[in-house]
């Protein structure tokens, strides 16, 4: 690998970073390194899933996230009798007109809160697909071009909780990132009782523009990935494949998407280089939804946290390089 003894600069704009950092840590109390993968699944145009039990902070991270950025933001509550017109719009018949308009549904966004996804269908949930992947949705034989930035942030409660359905591979391959919030400590629970409003995202103002992310974005995808990193990648993606315990390892969109969440982690740290550290910090939010367990042992155990435990496994496997 590259040996860099300079200290790296940021760009000013890079440098923005940390007010958005600094405004989502007074909305997610405790939780650092949350605020940090959320952040770099932002800079590298990814989409993000938070998973977790209710009332931890699932919704209050998420529209922290889109306030902190002056665009336009679209709240859905997903329940099991929504249908895909409700997200993607509907045409309608204008009488007066004698013409069939369409009415743009609240994808047409710049960040979009799918709140507890799995409460509806699979065919609801699959009316993001095209959106997520080509940021552009078809109906009626036209495409619509979504606007940039676009960014979807999803929540789900735990797939074993009653009247939800488990997003199929497909879908969770759309995503850049799933994380976890988990319980706060005491002190920075304490500060969450006293806490004045009902969610400290309310009173959130945006930090940067819309403009201004696109440039962060820019300047994120240029931040340097050694060829040895990328080997060190490619290996643990080649060991997911092999591994007993699984049932499909990680596909090439994921091998991508965890290259593109390094340059963001970077980024979120103020390096225009990544490290092997930033693999391994995301090894886990970017794979862990993106393999399946084989099924004798998803029975005995939550898949979820038995993918985890096998990627983990899998890094001590993987050497490093210097």
């Amino acid at each position: 690998m590259v040996q860099r003894d300079s200290v790296y600069t940021p760009p000013v704009s890079l440098s923005r970073l940390s007010e958005i950092e600094s405004a989502l840590g007074e909305a997610i109390r405790g939780k650092a390194e949350v605020v940090r993968l959320s952040l770099a699944c932002l800079l590298a145009r990814g989409h993000l899933l938070i998973e977790d039990v209710p009332g931890v902070g699932k919704t209050t991270l998420a529209q922290a996230m889109a306030r902190s950025v002056h665009s336009n933001f679209h709240r859905l509550q997903f329940t099991s009798d929504m249908l895909p017109s409700d997200v993607l719009g509907v045409t309608i018949y204008n009488a007066h007109s004698q013409e069939f308009e369409f009415k743009q549904g609240p994808i047409f966004t710049n960040f979009l809160l799918a709140d507890e996804i799995n409460r509806a269908t699979p065919k609801t949930q699959s009316a993001l697909l095209e959106a997520m992947n080509e940021l552009q949705v078809s109906i009626d034989g036209r495409s619509w071009p979504l606007a940039q930035p676009f960014m979807v942030i999803a929540t789900q409660n735990p797939v074993e909780h009653h009247g939800t359905y488990p997003l199929p591979e497909s879908q969770l391959d759309r995503f850049l990132m799933r994380i976890r919030i988990g319980y706060p400590d005491i002190a920075a629970e304490r500060k969450i009782v006293r806490q004045a409003l009902p969610s400290a995202s309310e009173g959130m103002r945006p930090v940067i523009s819309g403009d201004e992310l696109l440039a962060l974005q820019e300047i994120t995808a240029q931040v340097t990935v050694d060829e040895a990193l990328v080997d060190y990648m490619l290996a643990i993606v080649e060991k997911t494949r092999s591994h007993e315990s699984l049932a499909m390892g990680v596909s090439p969109r994921g091998a991508q998407a965890l290259f593109r969440a390094a340059q963001g982690l970077a980024a979120v740290e103020g390096r225009d280089y990544v490290t092997p550290d930033d693999i391994k910090r995301l090894a886990v939010p970017v794979f862990a939804h993106r393999v399946v367990v084989n099924t004798r042992i998803a029975i005995a155990q939550r898949s979820a946290e038995v993918a985890e435990k096998i990627l983990a496994e899998i890094l001590t496997l993987v050497d490093v390089p210097l």
